[in-house]
C-alpha cells in the first residue's frame, strides 16, 4: 500500500499555528515550467499548497476549431514537446479513425519505432531531471547525449527536432532512409551501456534513495480518484497501459512488459520510467526487425499530398494539392475519441466534425493536467525540497499542463 506523508500538523496547529506564505513559481527555475503554488508554510514543512495555472494558456483547442485538420499538428507539438511525435501520431489516428483509413502495416511499425523513441527522450528528460533535483548534475549531461541522437534521428525523417510536425494523414510524407535506418541500429547497440552507466549512478544511491523514497506518495485508490494514468498510476501499483488495454498501431504484435511500482512515490516513478526505457527499446527493436515491406502511406489522395513531380505535370494531382492545402477536403460528420499512451499517460482528443474544413470542436486530454491537481495532497506535510522532486517525478509539463 502507498505510503501518503506523514501529517506533521494537528488540528491546534491550523486554529492558531503561525505559518509563511511562499510562491513557488510562476518564474523560478526549480518549478520546470510557469505555473505557481502559493505554498503555507511552517518553517521548511508544507502546510498546504495552492497551484495556480494559466500563464502561458494558448487556447489550443479554439485555435484549432477555425483551422484546417492540417495545420492543428503544429499546436499538438507544443502539448508534452518533450515527446511532440506522440502527440503527433495520436492526432493523425484521431482524424484517419474519423474519415475511416487503412493503414499499411508498414506505416503503424514505422510509427511505433518514432513513438517509442519520443517516449526514450521524455524519459530520459524527466529521470535526469530528478537526478538534478537530488544534487546529481552528471547523469543530466550524460542523458542528454543520448537524446541529442534520438533527436536527430527526428531531423532525418521530418526535417525537425523539437516540435517535429511529423507524419502525415494516412502515413509519413517520406520513408526512412539509410541515414536513419544507420542511426537507429547505432542507437540500440550502443545506449543500452550508456544507460547502465546512468543507472548504476542513481538507483541504488544511498543519498537517492533517502531523498525519493517515501516522497510525495500516493496510493493506488487516489491516484484513480485524481485519474492518474502512464507512469505515475503505474507507480502506484495500477496496471494500466492504453496500448494493452486498447491496441493501437499494431501494439498487440510487439512483446513487452508494463512495470509497476508499490508506494507510488518519488523513487517509484523514477523507476517505472527507467524499466519503461528498457521496454521501449525492446519494442523499438521488434519492430525494426519485423518491418513489413510496403507504402508508407494509405491510399487516400483526398488528403495526402500527391508527389511534386505529378503536381508540376499531371491535373489532377494539381487539383488535389490544391485542395488538400486550402483545407477543402471533405471530412464527413462525426464523433470520435481516441487515445494513445503519451510519455505521461493517457493522451487523447476528442474530436467533433460537422462536416466542415476544421473540426467543430476539439478537447486535448492532457494527463499533466489531470495529475497535476493531486499535487497539493502529495505535498502536505513534506519539505520544500521535497515539493520540487516530487513536481519533476510527476513530469509536470507547463505545455500540456497549459494548453
Amino acid at each position: 500500500m502507498s505510503l501518503a506523508q506523514p501529517n506533521y500538523f494537528s488540528a491546534q496547529d491550523t486554529m492558531d499555528g503561525e505559518f509563511a506564505t511562499l510562491n513557488l513559481g510562476p518564474t523560478h527555475p526549480a518549478t520546470h515550467g510557469v505555473f505557481q503554488n502559493v505554498l503555507k508554510v511552517d518553517g521548511e514543512r508544507i502546510f498546504s499548497a495552492e497551484p495556480t495555472i494559466g500563464y502561458i494558456h494558448r487556447a489550443f483547442e479554439k485555435i484549432a476549431e477555425r483551422r484546417p485538420y492540417y495545420q492543428i499538428t503544429p499546436l499538438t507539438d507544443r502539448l508534452n514537446y518533450c515527446s511532440s511525435p506522440i502527440n503527433n501520431m495520436g492526432w493523425w489516428m484521431t482524424v484517419e479513425k474519423l474519415i475511416g483509413v487503412a493503414l499499411p502495416k508498414r506505416v503503424e511499425y514505422m510509427r511505433v519505432i518514432v513513438m517509442e523513441l519520443a517516449r526514450i527522450a521524455d524519459h530520459l528528460i524527466c529521470n535526469s531531471v530528478v537526478g538534478v533535483d537530488t544534487g546529481a548534475l552528471t547523469g543530466f549531461t550524460y542523458m542528454f547525449q543520448e537524446r541529442e541522437r534520438i533527436y536527430e534521428m527526428y531531423e532525418q525523417v521530418c526535417g525537425s527536432r523539437l516540435t517535429t510536425n511529423i507524419g502525415r494523414i494516412g502515413g509519413f510524407e517520406r520513408d526512412f532512409d539509410k541515414v536513419f535506418y544507420h542511426k537507429l541500429r547505432s542507437f540500440l547497440k550502443e545506449f543500452p551501456a550508456r544507460f547502465d552507466e546512468f543507472c548504476r549512478l542513481l538507483e541504488r544511491n544511498r543519498i537517492f534513495m533517502d531523498r525519493t523514497i517515501n516522497v510525495g506518495g500516493i496510493s493506488a485508490e487516489r491516484a484513480l480518484s485524481y485519474g492518474f494514468s502512464g507512469p505515475n498510476l503505474r507507480a502506484a501499483g495500477v496496471d494500466y497501459d492504453v496500448r494493452v488495454m486498447n491496441p493501437y498501431s499494431s501494439y498487440e504484435d510487439f512483446d513487452f512488459m508494463i512495470p509497476i511500482g508499490d508506494n507510488g512515490d518519488t523513487y517509484d516513478r523514477f523507476m517505472v520510467r527507467q524499466e519503461e526505457i528498457r521496454q521501449s527499446l525492446h519494442i523499438i527493436q521488434q519492430a525494426l526487425d519485423g518491418l513489413p515491406e510496403g507504402p508508407f502511406h494509405a491510399d487516400v489522395p483526398d488528403f495526402y499530398l500527391p508527389p511534386k513531380d505529378e503536381v508540376y505535370n499531371n491535373m489532377e494531382a494539381l487539383i488535389y494539392h490544391f485542395k488538400i492545402v486550402m483545407g477543402e477536403a471533405p471530412v464527413p460528420a462525426g464523433e470520435v475519441y481516441h487515445a494513445v499512451e503519451g510519455a505521461n499517460g493517457e493522451l487523447g482528443f476528442y474530436l467533433i466534425s460537422d462536416g466542415g474544413r476544421a473540426p467543430y470542436r476539439l478537447h486535448f486530454r492532457r494527463p499533466c493536467f489531470i495529475y497535476y491537481q493531486a499535487f497539493p495532497e502529495m505535498v502536505q506535510g513534506a519539505m520544500i525540497s521535497d515539493a520540487i522532486l516530487t513536481m519533476s517525478s510527476l513530469n509536470v509539463i507547463a505545455g500540456e499542463l497549459d494548453a
